[in-house]
């Protein structure tokens, strides 16, 4: 028997789904170790052994998402950088794109760059925008800015110039130099990382992977050598921002690529588990210990875009769209100086956690709100590993209470509600941004807490159907096991879409899809037939952005103009609301997605016959200023058929799904539980 592994990394938990030969599932969660990163592997492989006697070396396949650069940046701890610019560039970082970060607050400022000013370096030399060279660059000013930024002790350099996206070769001359004069500074050419039109996307690309690059290059070595000593042959594989994977060792230099892995594998997740439901239309909704992440998927397919945050910088190259709020189970509720009761962003994490862990936790979060309201406490908690101290809950909770003149119960009732408030807000602008009605879409809820918020979000929302998966708890871990080898490659064109621009169509979608194809089988060891998209970053002349137009193949084979610039009309016309088939149109950049599908498992469907399950026992939760009595059922005992009203309780090992009244609940053949509203 071998095993595939899929691992997430939390706030307070790590999680682990496994699948085995026969597609049976395993979960497991451990603590996350954020002080010795790789750790909670460790701890959870060893789980997986006296758990379920599953041994390091039956694992065949290991995929793994990593927070270890995402929070690099989130903290500015990550490298000491230097930066190089074309002469008069270098307030590129400073400038970005002059907009002001929260429009709703004319005093609000930009985030400090990454890269300080005195650590930046102009030399002259220019590639002009068709990537021909109007001044040779000045190698003695090169080689003193690189003198002067080892005299910084920086670890690494990035070097970003005018153009040369067309044209990378006074980038690549700089690197030479700088082998020759300091052989062990980490390099990184803008033109390798991101090679797009526009100075401040590309470099700030640029700046983020070499700011996570030591630390992720590190722990991904630490991760390698960890398990090979603990005897598992598999070679790690990381999850991307774009929801696919990747080899381990690419991730050591391709660093930016993965630093939204996790919230992307937990979107994979989901579409794996819509698609196999039937549903087309769904939110997904991932809650951990610090964090809430919504994303919609759209006629089965999750959205992707360019510009999602990383902390405090966008991020240019594609990935899945998620939207994060700081509000978890483990987020911290306040009351602030005005008297207003505010719940994150600040998190407990998994050290000390939340009060009722009895980890030294004292400040109340979201999870103690839901234990003094009776929801959780029922059962121990992550797989036991958690029992629940309902006093230390309750003394957290008094700490809001007091302040606010209210009982303890009832301040639990009110940090549940500004918590989901917090997320109904943020899922709102998510839906208002892609055009979308909550009402249409089902809302799919996983993560450690999840399913124990959603049935208040899907009330506020208006949302009727609430869909928890059979392992909620775990769903992102289980999102890296079915994600396929993915990678994205670009290339700028900046031209009318015309009859004359075929042939340069022609050769650069050629060459992206060479590219496509040697890092498939060179990079990623794949000698299947992998899946090739193509596409363009299309506009109207005059428009300042762009959107990306799906394109066939036949189009370009065929030189099909038209057909191009139709696909665009209706992409416009979709987003937008408007289209104009007679204006002009330009085509900025080329673009082509390499995929090729991992092995993904099929699970039964069993027959679900009808009958009405004897809950445990009944206990008292307190919701909408009123006690009310709540059947509790464990989940493990629900077969396909169930059916039964709430309020009620389900608990299992990795989450516990809240059910108030006037929600029905119904389980699947696949042994996912729909929350049905009853209007």
């Amino acid at each position: 028997m071998t095993y595939r592994v899929g691992v997430d990394i939390g706030g307070t938990f790590t999680d682990f789904a496994v699948l085995d030969d026969r597609n049976k599932l395993y979960s497991v969660k451990v603590f996350s170790t954020p002080a010795t990163p790789g750790a909670d592997v460790l701890n959870g492989l060893r789980a997986l052994r006296d758990r379920y006697g599953i041994e390091p070396a039956d694992i065949s396949y290991f995929t793994h998402g990593t927070t270890v650069g995402v929070n690099s940046i989130i903290q500015r701890n990550g490298a000491k950088l230097c930066l190089i610019t074309t002469r008069h560039f270098q307030d590129v970082l400073e400038l970005g794109r002059l907009r002001t970060p929260d429009n709703t607050h004319l005093f609000s400022l930009r985030p400090r760059p990454l890269v300080s000013k005195d650590r930046v370096f102009q030399v002259s030399g220019r590639m002009l925008y068709d990537g021909t060279e109007q001044d040779p660059l000045n190698e003695t000013e090169a080689e003193a800015a690189i003198r002067a930024a080892v005299a910084t002790e920086t670890e690494g350099l990035v070097v970003a110039l005018l153009n040369s996206y067309r044209n990378p070769a006074h980038e690549v001359r700089i690197r030479e130099i700088a082998a020759r004069i300091a052989p062990d500074l980490l390099v990184t050419c803008s033109s390798e990382v991101w090679a797009v039109i526009r100075e401040y996307e590309r470099t700030l690309t640029a700046v983020l992977n070499a700011y996570v690059r030591p630390k992720m290059a590190r722990y991904l070595t630490s991760l390698q050598e960890a398990l090979k000593r603990e005897g598992v042959p598999a070679e790690p594989q990381i999850t991307k921002s774009n929801g696919g994977v990747m080899r381990a060792e690419l991730g050591k230099t391709a660093c930016v690529d993965a630093l939204l892995s996790g919230t992307a594998s937990g979107v994979t997740g989901a579409c794996f588990v819509a698609q196999m439901s039937g549903l087309p239309n769904v939110a997904s909704f991932d809650v951990g210990g610090t964090s809430a992440d919504i994303a919609l998927i759209i006629n089965g397919q999750p959205r992707f875009g360019t510009g999602e945050r990383v902390g405090d910088f966008p991020l240019y190259i594609p990935s899945v769209s998620v939207s994060s709020i700081g509000g978890g189970g483990g987020s911290i509720a306040r009351v602030d100086d005005h008297g207003v009761l505010k719940s994150g962003p600040t998190s407990a994490g998994s050290e000390p956690g939340p009060a009722c862990y009895g980890r030294g936790g004292t400040l109340p979060t979201t999870t103690d709100a839901f234990v003094v309201c009776g929801f959780l406490g029922q059962v121990e908690l992550a797989y036991g590993t958690v029992g629940i101290d309902r006093g230390n809950a309750e003394q957290a909770v008094d700490t809001i209470a007091e302040p606010l003149a209210r009982s303890v119960r009832e301040a639990a009732q009110n940090i549940i509600q500004v918590a989901t408030s917090g997320m109904y807000a943020e899922m709102t602008r998510v839906f208002a941004r892609h055009g979308a009605e909550p009402k249409s879409f089902a809302l799919m809820a996983f993560g450690g807490a999840g399913p124990m918020i959603a049935c208040f979000l899907a009330r506020e929302a208006g949302m009727r159907t609430v869909l928890v998966p059979p392992t909620p708890g775990v769903l992102s871990a289980l999102g890296g096991l079915v994600a396929d080898t993915k990678n994205d490659f670009i290339h700028t064109v900046y031209g009318a879409l015309d009859a004359a621009l075929v042939d340069t169509l022609r050769a650069d979608f050629a060459a992206l899809c060479a590219q496509a194809r040697s890092w498939f089988v060179d990079e990623q060891g794949r000698h299947d037939e992998p899946q090739l998209l193509l596409s363009g970053d299309l506009r109207y002349a005059g428009q300042s952005f762009e959107i990306e137009t799906p394109i066939e193949a036949a189009w370009i084979d065929g030189g099909d103009v038209a057909s191009i610039a139709d696909s665009f009309h209706r992409q416009h016309q979709a987003i937008y609301n408007y289209s104009d088939p007679t204006a002009p149109v330009q085509v900025i950049n080329v673009r082509v997605v390499v995929a090729g599908a991992n092995t993904r498992p099929v699970f039964p469907e069993l027959a679900a016959v009808p009958y009405t399950p004897t809950p445990e026992r009944i206990v008292e939760v307190f919701y909408d200023d009123a006690p009310r009595q709540a059947g509790l059922y464990l989940r493990e005992l629900l077969r396909p058929g169930a059916r039964f009203s709430g309020p009620a309780i389900i608990a299992q090992s990795d989450t516990t799904t809240c059910v108030l009244h006037g929600y029905t609940v119904r389980v699947d053949g696949y042994g996912n539980i729909f929350l049905e509203s009853d209007d």
